[in-house]
């Protein structure tokens, strides 16, 4: 028996293939399971390729996982096109659906053999036990229930759940299709023992949730009572969330006309004096940025989730890519500072969301969360998330000697300084985007502009001291690893293999992008011989950003690729015992 499976499936638009994915997690997680599910497919509107990939474990699952345990295919032509999302190995079973026409000597996978090899009738199995072709999804779940004994308890009652407003005779005929993919299951077994373990007993409550949602949920603990925003793939789920829950909460919620629009209500609402918030991809965060420099020069809190896409433009909307870092930390004109935060996980996304507000608010700046589609899409089973460790931080508000006065941008030791809101008495001060005396009156002072500037920069140094937004381990190792976002559970499992291998890596994965946090990367780099950056973008990006901000190894290398093409744990391993010469 296994721990781990590994399952991937492809077809058509409208196979059923990601509700198969979705019903089998929703059963894992019945079941005492972690478990991982990504969904991949073209950005065609309707039609066109789909896929999942469920990975399925007895403990904590860090990542997707690499090389399939399982492939079903139900179109060949669909399932090629998603080449490296999809990797068969000589230990993968594939199952297949027989009407494809092809013999399973012949399957059209270069260079490869499987272990096993098995085509089935899916579409005349569901067409006789439910009298549909739409079941076939759910003679899939059977056969793979029967095969690798996966929650095979829990799927009918999922079916029956998924099924109930559609009526009995609905609800019967998926069960019928079900039934049918489990029977055939037991009369040909496969030539290979890889059923999954049973869950650990008694291992309690697990949340079933993804990333766009979980984010949602944090921005309301953390006090959001305002979103602005626009429809955006792959963001929209945050504003759909927000959209049913925020009101419940005395919040409000705009879907404007466009992505600037969207911001600039969130901006008004800071200055309203509520916490706001925006999400966006990266074509949205491109028309973002002229109000995000409004918020910096008004010192006016603000939280911009950016829910990274393959790109530039249109690029590739459904796909995951790392590559607006540049994008989230260079794209203001003049002397901007803007924090940049990144997850690394599902379940982390709700404390870097809560983390992003304190920070707004504390240091009266927008913050950019740069989640990515992987983890905004990807359904993950994690622990529960206890809400009684966070702290929220509320915006530094006049007292009523301050606003005897009020000097909204006054000069202090630390940076910043009160802020008020319409209808405070005494609290009135011009918020604009030119540049301004402690007033907030227009100035064209050159002296001026340089305070004011050295303000708004040198109030966020604390920031770089900030070491729990750092994950760091084997502090004594002579090579060392750094990654972020989703692929830090990539690099995490890498580490794990190196490890059991004898093998000793330092790791390094920032949570805090930027401002960049120099001294901590020189403790990093002070053991070090050699480092890996590991990242999915074609140009490296974070393995620039550190070098323009500090001083490195000698041999200092990336690991970078373009989104939809995944860099598995295996192949992180593989870089790393080279530079250690292993």
């Amino acid at each position: 028996m296994v721990h781990d499976l590994i399952i991937g499936m492809a077809g058509s638009g409208g196979d059923g293939i990601v509700s198969a994915g979705e019903s089998l997690i929703g059963a894992a997680a019945a079941e005492g399971y972690f478990a991982i599910l990504t969904k991949s497919f073209g950005s065609q509107i309707r039609g066109g390729e789909s896929s999942c990939r469920l990975r399925v474990s007895t403990r904590k699952v860090l990542n997707p996982g690499g090389t399939l345990d399982v492939a079903v295919v139900l179109n060949w032509e669909d399932f090629l096109k998603f080449g490296a999302e999809l990797p068969v190995g000589p230990d993968t079973i594939v199952i297949y659906e027989t009407k494809t026409g092809v013999e399973p000597a012949a399957i059209p996978l270069r260079g490869v053999t499987p272990a096993a090899v098995m085509a089935v009738p899916m579409e005349d199995m569901a067409l006789k036990a439910a009298g549909a072709l739409l079941a076939k999804n759910n003679v899939v779940l059977g056969l793979l229930a029967g095969w690798f004994d996966l929650a095979r308890d829990s799927i009918p009652a999922g079916i029956r759940k998924k099924f109930a407003k559609k009526g009995d005779a609905v609800v019967h005929a998926n069960e019928q299709a079900f039934a049918a993919g489990l029977e055939y299951a037991a009369k040909n077994p496969l030539p290979v023992d890889r059923r999954l373990s049973p869950a650990e007993a008694g291992a309690g409550r697990r949340l079933l949730t993804d990333g766009n949602d979980l984010c949602g949920a944090a921005a309301l603990f953390a006090g959001c009572k305002f979103f602005g925003g626009y429809p955006i793939t792959p963001a929209t789920e945050i504003m759909q969330y927000l959209g049913r829950e925020i009101w419940k909460r005395g919040g409000s919620l705009l879907q404007a006309e466009d992505e600037i629009a969207g911001v600039a209500a969130a901006v008004g609402a800071s200055f309203a004096g509520v916490k706001a918030m925006t999400a966006t991809s990266g074509p949205g965060l491109s028309l973002k940025t002229e109000v995000l420099g409004l918020a910096s020069v008004a010192e006016l809190p603000l939280v911009c989730v950016d829910v990274q896409r393959g790109g530039p433009s249109t690029g590739m909307p459904t796909k995951p890519e790392q590559a607006d870092l540049f994008a989230a930390v260079f794209s203001a004109h003049g002397d901007t500072v803007r924090p940049v935060l990144a997850p690394i996980s599902v379940e982390d996304i709700f404390g870097i969301t809560v983390e992003a507000f304190n920070i707004a608010e504390h240091y009266q700046t927008p913050v950019i969360v740069l989640s990515d589609q992987e983890i905004a899409q990807r359904k993950e089973i994690v622990a529960p998330i206890d809400t009684s460790g966070f702290k929220l931080v509320e915006r530094l508000r006049p007292t009523a000697a301050e606003l005897e006065n009020y000097t909204r941008f006054r000069f202090t030791e630390s940076g910043i300084s009160p802020l008020s809101h319409p209808g405070m008495k005494g609290g009135n001060y011009l918020a604009a985007g030119i540049e301004h005396d402690e007033r907030g009156a227009p100035t064209a002072s050159g002296e001026m502009h340089a305070r004011m500037n050295d303000k708004r920069l040198k109030k966020m140094d604390p920031l770089r001291q900030r070491r729990d937004l750092f994950v760091v381990g084997d502090p004594d190792a002579a090579v060392g690893l750094i990654s972020w976002g989703s692929i830090a559970g990539v690099t995490l499992e890498a580490l794990q293999l190196a490890r059991t291998g004898g093998l000793k890596i330092k790791l390094l994965i920032p949570k805090l992008l930027y401002p960049v946090a120099d001294e901590i990367y020189q403790d990093f780099f002070a053991s070090l011989q050699k480092c890996l950056v590991v990242e999915q973008s074609h140009q490296g990006q974070l393995h620039r950003l550190i070098r323009m901000w500090t001083s490195v190894p000698a041999e200092f290398h990336s690991l970078a690729r373009s989104g939809a093409n995944p860099i598995t744990p295996a192949q992180v391993l593989a870089e790393i015992r080279k530079l250690a010469g292993r």
